[in-house]
């Protein structure tokens, strides 16, 4: 503990906490009104209040697993660097990662198909599929270090990014009152 003493503060881990947590509970609050309707259609609604309250807690577990990683993550940086670069840096790092999972998830859900110029370039290559995960690594490496990179370098970004989080934790503080609210009712429904 008093390695983590050194880079956090119990503020700054709890901060860190809150925006790791935020696109994950957001994603599972779209992904739970998509599927509401029908689960309500195929037995009821209080079913459906089931099938959400699981996601919910499902996603508080992820989300500590994420804030874990994101707060070893962040001992592996310079010492130089102050908490809030840290945590603004980490934060930041989270989310693009949360946002390219979402964008992924989409792209099934919606049962999307590459279009035929793209199949034809990749299947050119001889090996498609590592040319297509060679793709999304290198859009995804830009995509987390070019914000990344911002925050290191300018501390008009690194303040902005800071007052964004302090907005969003606002935000997701009522997200973990829905968190409890979802315990409470698998302890209910599980009695």
């Amino acid at each position: 503990m008093a390695i983590f003493s050194r880079f956090y503060s119990r503020q700054g881990l709890w901060s860190l906490f809150l925006v790791t947590a935020l696109p994950l509970h957001i994603w599972t609050f779209f992904l739970a009104f998509r599927d509401f309707d029908w689960v309500t259609e195929r037995t009821n609604s209080w079913d459906a209040v089931g099938v959400v309250a699981y996601g919910l807690t499902f996603t508080l577990v992820e989300c500590s697993i994420v804030f874990i990683v994101a707060a070893l993550l962040g001992l592996l940086v310079s010492p130089k660097w102050s908490e809030k670069k840290r945590i603004a840096v980490m934060g930041v790092l989270a989310i693009v990662l949360a946002l390219w999972s979402m964008f992924n998830q989409i792209y099934f859900l919606r049962e999307t198909k590459l279009p035929a110029q793209f199949v034809g370039f990749y299947a050119a290559t001889g090996r498609p599929l590592l040319a297509l995960y060679a793709t999304a690594l290198i859009f995804a490496s830009l995509s987390a270090a070019l914000p990344a990179y911002g925050i290191l370098r300018s501390d008009k970004v690194e303040k902005a990014v800071t007052e964004g989080f302090e907005r969003l934790s606002v935000l997701m503080i009522l997200y973990l009152v829905f968190d409890a609210a979802a315990l409470v009712i698998l302890v209910i429904r599980n009695i």
